[in-house]
């Protein structure tokens, strides 16, 4: 009889005690941060579960990182009331139909996405991008919080606007103001102990508790409905295509972000990531927060930071997470008397660490026009608050128009040794650029009006596209007919081939092919 292996079963109890403690540990924590982050959304508190609960358990069959646990997060939170508040007013019935719409196309955009293998279209959020709107958009979401912090009536502003709101000590409301100092003193004093304290947890059962017992008459969360997850496949479909580009800005944004998290981990752990089954993961985590009625969910520093410390091995920790809350919803309700102060303080201190100028800052001695994409991204999603994802959008379009803009700068050296006249273009040869060079080299031959031979060495051309390649053949014949012997020389292995079939000539080639 064969004996059992006790290394490996003891290794596989192991790994499942330590995902279950990681998932129910965050689940502490994700309980009240989806409440916070579904009130950034435009969206009913109570939503925030929802959210919180299936699309993790959904994610958990696909995922690749061990730590990315879907739910609501600052950044596609910010994203959805932005592309939201115009159609309908926060809150309104209309506006979670809408909202669920605009998951299931982030969850579709996604799969489609990771199914094609196409995870590196994340990339077109270029770093200065991502950093000026990642700082824009956290500080616009602590803003849009601070009213909360006070007690004033601030619905239906925008965050910049609300925020001047509460210059005014006179509309403070005192008891208000109180609760979210001491939440925010409770969270610093928390962290100061131990990272894994699970600070959220504590203000949110405090502050119910406060407010249950002394009737306290300031803003609160109010009625969460208790019971399981309300299923529905009904969606405003005429607004499908309005929300189409949003849907994607927020597929785009929200996935970079996640990203660079798991990038972050696997590189720690010295772990395989691979950025299509998390496309597609992400993406079925969408869908699910779709058919419960939620708002675009994505990953969180904070939760994934945890999840790792607490002992979390496997995407199990997802489905432990997902879990938990989802056995917490039929006791939502003792939510209902929680303050929004508290709430807000908790989103305050989650975006704070977020608020980074020095990264933007640092840009500047490095490259003056990155550090111009990223200012400018930053300034971009203040100014166009709440239709940030039109920042993300100019900001792309920058750091694209920054790249085409430094392709374009074409640098021709040249030189004369006797009858021979030497042009060393230096950059890249595209349809962009070609043009430019073949002006350039024909205003030499002009202006060296004396000499018999041309020599075009493109040693310090890094790519030569098929444009650039024909407009070489247009010079090369031009020239011959004036007169000159000209020669092509040093020709990278990579376009060799085709530059010569172009040519139909032997060309100098550098290096072996």
């Amino acid at each position: 009889m064969r004996r059992p292996d006790l290394t490996r079963t003891w290794a596989f109890r192991a790994a499942w005690a330590g995902d279950a403690l990681a998932g129910v540990s965050v689940a502490l924590l994700v309980i009240p941060q989806s409440l916070a982050y579904a009130r950034v959304a435009g969206m009913p508190a109570y939503i925030g579960l929802y959210a919180a609960a299936l699309p993790p358990i959904v994610a958990s069959f696909w995922a690749s990182s061990p730590y990315l646990q879907p739910g609501p997060a600052a950044i596609p939170a910010i994203l959805t009331f932005g592309a939201l508040s115009a159609m309908a007013p926060p809150g309104s019935p209309e506006y979670v139909a809408l909202a669920a719409l605009l998951a299931l196309i982030v969850g579709v955009v996604r799969i489609a996405i990771g199914s094609f293998r196409l995870g590196r279209i994340a990339w077109l959020m270029s770093e200065p991008v991502l950093r000026g709107f990642t700082t824009g958009a956290a500080l616009l979401i602590a803003l849009s919080q601070l009213p909360l912090l006070v007690g004033v009536n601030t619905a239906g502003m925008m965050p910049m606007r609300a925020a001047l709101q509460v210059v005014r000590l006179s509309d403070w409301q005192a008891e208000t103001a109180a609760i979210a100092f001491l939440t925010f003193a409770v969270i610093v004093l928390a962290r100061r102990i131990h990272p894994l304290v699970p600070w959220a947890l504590f203000v949110t059962a405090a502050g119910t508790v406060y407010s249950a017992s002394t009737g306290y008459a300031g803003s609160v969360v109010g009625d969460v409905p208790s019971g399981f997850l309300p299923l529905t496949f009904s969606f405003p479909w005429a607004s499908l295509p309005h929300l189409l580009l949003p849907g994607l800005v927020i597929a785009l944004v929200g996935f970079a972000e996640v990203a660079s998290i798991a990038r972050i981990f696997a590189v720690y752990d010295r772990q395989h990531w691979e950025p299509d089954r998390d496309f597609v993961s992400q993406g079925a985590a969408n869908v699910a927060a779709a058919v419960v009625g939620g708002f675009p969910v994505g990953g969180s520093f904070s939760r994934s930071t945890l999840g790792r410390m607490l002992g979390a091995t496997t995407r199990r920790s997802g489905l432990m997470t997902g879990l938990a809350v989802l056995l917490f919803l039929p006791f939502a309700s003792v939510l209902s008397p929680l303050p929004n102060a508290v709430l807000g303080a908790v989103v305050i201190t989650a975006v704070a660490g977020l608020i980074r100028f020095r990264p933007i800052l640092d840009m500047w001695p490095l490259s003056r026009p990155q550090f111009m994409v990223a200012g400018g991204t930053f300034v971009l999603t203040l100014l166009l608050s709440p239709r940030v994802d039109q920042a993300v959008i100019l900001g792309i379009l920058t750091a694209v128009g920054v790249h085409l803009w430094r392709e374009f700068d074409l640098k021709v050296v040249h030189w004369s040794e006797g009858d021979t006249l030497f042009v060393r273009p230096e950059g890249v040869l595209w349809f962009g650029s070609a043009e430019m060079l073949k002006q350039d080299v024909l205003d030499l031959v002009a202006e060296f009006d004396g000499v018999r031979r041309l020599v075009i060495d493109l040693e310090r051309v890094g790519r030569v596209d098929l444009t650039a390649s024909l407009a070489l053949e247009h010079l090369v014949e031009q020239t011959r007919e004036a007169g000159l012997q000209t020669d092509v020389i040093a020709v990278h292995p990579v376009t060799a081939r085709a530059l010569r079939r172009v040519l139909e000539q032997e060309i100098e080639v550098t290096g072996r092919e």
